[in-house]
């Protein structure tokens, strides 16, 4: 059996909390003529918080995935920077053999942004975003996959 493991984007590999509240920011700032966004009245889990901006971009706002997407390729690397630790174990797993998934709340566009500027997409196999995201990678990689949330964790399957 191929040995799997699922690795939290923002707990291990790269947090992206900050490049998400710039978005939010910018977005509220540039759209305010058309509908008004309060940022700190959105939802803290993130797949919650895409779900209020899908009703909040219906008022006129339009495709504010398509923005953050946009924004997140701009600004990503201002917010984002390969850790060694997490690159050098990310090179381990996969020269190993190993299934990698990533799972986080964050959006689908700000998450595969990260994985790109922190140098992990083209190692990662799988990925799940938004509500649900954890469960769903795990059952997609499967019984035994082995979780890390954080950097240490990850280190430490890379190296046992």
């Amino acid at each position: 059996m191929t040995p799997a493991v699922a690795i939290d984007l923002d707990g291990a590999i790269g947090d992206t909390h900050a490049l998400w509240r710039a978005f939010l920011e910018d977005a509220a700032r540039r759209f305010r003529s058309i509908a008004p966004l309060d940022v700190d009245a959105l939802p803290e889990d993130r797949g919650a918080a895409a779900e209020a901006l899908d009703a909040w971009a219906a008022a006129g706002v339009g495709d504010w995935r398509g923005q953050l997407e946009r924004f997140a390729e701009g600004h990503a690397p201002v917010h984002l920077r390969p850790g060694a630790a997490a690159s050098s174990a990310l090179r381990r797993l996969a020269a190993d053999g190993w299934r990698v998934g990533v799972f986080t709340d964050a959006p689908d566009e700000l998450a595969r942004v990260a994985l790109a500027q922190l140098g992990a997409a083209r190692r990662v196999e799988a990925v799940e975003t938004g509500p649900g995201a954890r469960k769903r990678l795990l059952e997609r990689l499967g019984a035994g996959a082995e979780i890390a949330s954080t950097t240490a964790e990850l280190t430490a399957l890379a190296n046992p």
